[in-house]
């Protein structure tokens, strides 16, 4: 190796992913402790014989110990710290970064995750470039409908973050996704008017569909109508503040009182009633149907992707605008309980 070449070094965070002292990774190595420590704190460049020791004690390849030191503004970057020392990870291009999204959670339409994570060595397993994988957060039950017909009819790949829409909102307007996902009717201000408040202008929005949102009630209950929901004295379960589940619940009760238990999804929501666990919540028509619930329809809501307008034109983008436009997937989402299909694939500015 140069000794001019500027060299990142991971021996010290391979040593620790395997609770090693630096003497024992010295006998493995056939190599004294004083090069270890030396090697480690990168006061020597070993030759190659001592790195390829290294590595066959580690049984890991030596671009695994020793790589070209990356552009610090072009290395990847956590999009939100793991949770533990050892996780799963997937990778995607967002704007000039390659981000890396912990896998602790495995959702169902989830993709094979790109590589581990052990104590801060990354060890890559995709050769998916970050570059074809387009990230979207939201809560649409049906998104991996979605990102399986991506997957099938383009050279991408569609990373679907379960998130409520402010969770969603959040991490787009912090650049952390391509696309979030809303359906905030709040008291008839629609998408549109939520975005121009919070982001401003120079985005669109692409619609997915109108879903039908109500009321799902455990069948045994023998209540049949909205109204009487609300005058029952029931156990509710909610969703997370910022949610349009939450806001419709809230305005539904108006107010009386705090709901304590709450649900990260509108399947969590369904099971939680399925179970026994509470008897009413907010969800949508699809959820309902699938639990084999009562549901009784409160409104109906547009469901639509929040994106850059300068991102409309990228190709991972028009990749998904063509999927959702197609007449396949609408046929297919159309035939979902509760999903208008009208619209799906139009895009609307926001001025």
């Amino acid at each position: 190796m140069s000794a001019t070449l500027k060299i990142q070094n991971q021996v010290r965070l391979h040593r620790m992913a395997r609770n090693w002292s630096q003497q024992e990774l010295a006998t493995r190595a056939g190599i004294s402790r004083t090069e270890v420590s030396a090697i480690e704190t990168g006061r020597l460049l070993p030759s190659i014989a001592t790195a390829l020791s290294l590595s066959q004690a580690f049984q890991c390849r030596l671009e695994d110990l020793f790589q070209p030191q990356a552009d610090p503004a072009r290395a990847p970057d956590w999009a939100w710290p793991p949770e533990t020392d050892r996780c799963r990870f997937w990778q995607a291009a967002v704007g000039d970064h390659t981000l890396l999204y912990p896998a602790e959670t495995a959702f169902p339409w989830a993709p094979p995750h790109d590589g581990v994570s052990e104590f801060g060595v990354l060890q890559f397993r995709s050769q998916v470039p970050p570059s074809q994988t387009l990230v979207l957060a939201g809560c649409d039950p049906a998104a991996g409908l979605l990102a399986s017909e991506y997957a099938r009819t383009t050279d991408h790949r569609l990373l679907a973050l379960p998130r409520s829409s402010g969770a969603a909102l959040e991490l787009f307007a912090a650049g952390k996704v391509h696309l979030a996902g809303l359906h905030l009717h709040n008291s008839g201000e629609g998408n549109a008017a939520v975005v121009r408040r919070t982001l401003g202008p120079g985005f669109a929005l692409v619609h997915v569909a109108r879903w039908q949102e109500g009321l799902v009630v455990a069948p045994r209950l023998k209540l049949n109508s909205v109204d009487a929901v609300l005058r029952s004295r029931i156990r509710w379960i909610g969703r997370e503040p910022g949610s349009g589940a939450r806001q419709c619940l809230d305005e539904l009760r108006q107010g009386k009182g705090s709901v304590s238990r709450l649900a990260r999804d509108h399947r969590s929501v369904a099971e939680a009633i399925r179970s026994g666990w509470a008897d009413a919540g907010v969800c949508v028509r699809l959820v309902s149907e699938e639990a084999g619930l009562r549901f009784l329809s409160v409104r109906d809501e547009a469901y639509e992707l929040v994106c850059p307008v300068a991102e409309l034109s990228s190709p991972r983008v028009v990749a998904l605008r063509n999927v959702l436009r197609s007449p396949g997937y609408r046929q297919l989402l159309a035939e979902l309980p509760g999903y208008d299909t009208t619209q799906t694939g139009e895009v609307q500015h926001v001025d």
